[in-house]
């Protein structure tokens, strides 16, 4: 991969299937080929040095990670995503009665918060990823996840998973604005498996992600195709995405 190429990520749990032993670096390898500069591991401490050496052979590079860094050894995330090279170490879920009331909400800001810390000692960031729930949940006629960002550290970046927040009730063409700079990756959806798709209680912006990538353009880093729901083989709709999302990001 060149300084040059235009950046564009791809979720691996998206490819779950296909990446299991014996099968990373073809996997890794079909993915470049496709045009993705970018991988987003959602397991970065089962075999920490085998995927760093696939991403090596493969041209690839993990600058974010999913990793629970509230519930597990937040230590051994850190020292694997410096391995990998990772600069943004992602809480990719918690549970939605956790955050049912102000107290749940507080609680999760400020074990984030925390990490957050402790990671800027290593020149890592933490950033939040969310659901559908976090918008759905409401805290005093807010949005929980509303309520969340204001807790959180400025230094803790977003990664705004655009199609979760809309089945969530979410307009995303009016958050982004608000969120700002806080958003720096977004996660992103054109082709999805026909009968896997979720209600949207808000704004739909299938077909409309030449406008959100706009919208985020002044501080997006990186945005990250995810394709979470699949019956069959998920690879035609990773192709017809990376096409779809190289277009517009000039790739």
């Amino acid at each position: 991969m060149t300084a040059a190429a235009t950046p564009l990520g791809i979720q691996l749990y998206s490819v779950r299937d296909d990446i299991g032993p014996g099968h990373l670096d073809g996997t890794l390898a079909r993915l470049a080929a496709l045009g993705f500069t970018h991988v987003e591991p959602y397991d970065i401490l089962s075999d920490t040095e085998g995927l760093a050496g696939a991403l090596r052979r493969n041209g690839l590079w993990a600058t974010t990670a999913h990793a629970d860094v509230v519930n597990l050894d937040e230590m051994a995330i850190l020292d694997a995503a410096s391995r990998l090279g990772v600069e943004t170490v992602i809480v990719p879920w918690v549970e939605s009665d956790s955050i049912a009331d102000r107290a749940g909400v507080e609680k999760l800001a400020e074990a984030i918060n925390a990490s957050a810390g402790r990671a800027d000692e290593c020149g890592i960031r933490i950033g939040y990823h969310n659901h559908d729930f976090e918008f759905s949940l409401k805290i005093d006629g807010v949005s929980a996840y509303e309520v969340l960002v204001d807790l959180l550290d400025p230094r803790v970046v977003l990664e705004l998973d655009v199609y979760w927040a809309g089945v969530g009730g979410a307009d995303v063409f009016e958050l982004l604005p608000r969120l700002g700079d806080r958003v720096r990756y977004l996660h992103v959806v054109h082709d999805r498996e026909p009968g896997n798709e979720r209600p949207v209680l808000g704004v739909d912006a299938t077909g409309r992600m030449g406008e959100v990538l706009a919208l985020a353009a002044e501080s997006l880093e990186l945005p990250v195709i995810e394709v979470v729901s699949h019956h069959s083989d998920v690879f035609p709709l990773v192709e017809s995405n990376a096409a779809y999302f190289r277009q517009l990001v000039g790739a």
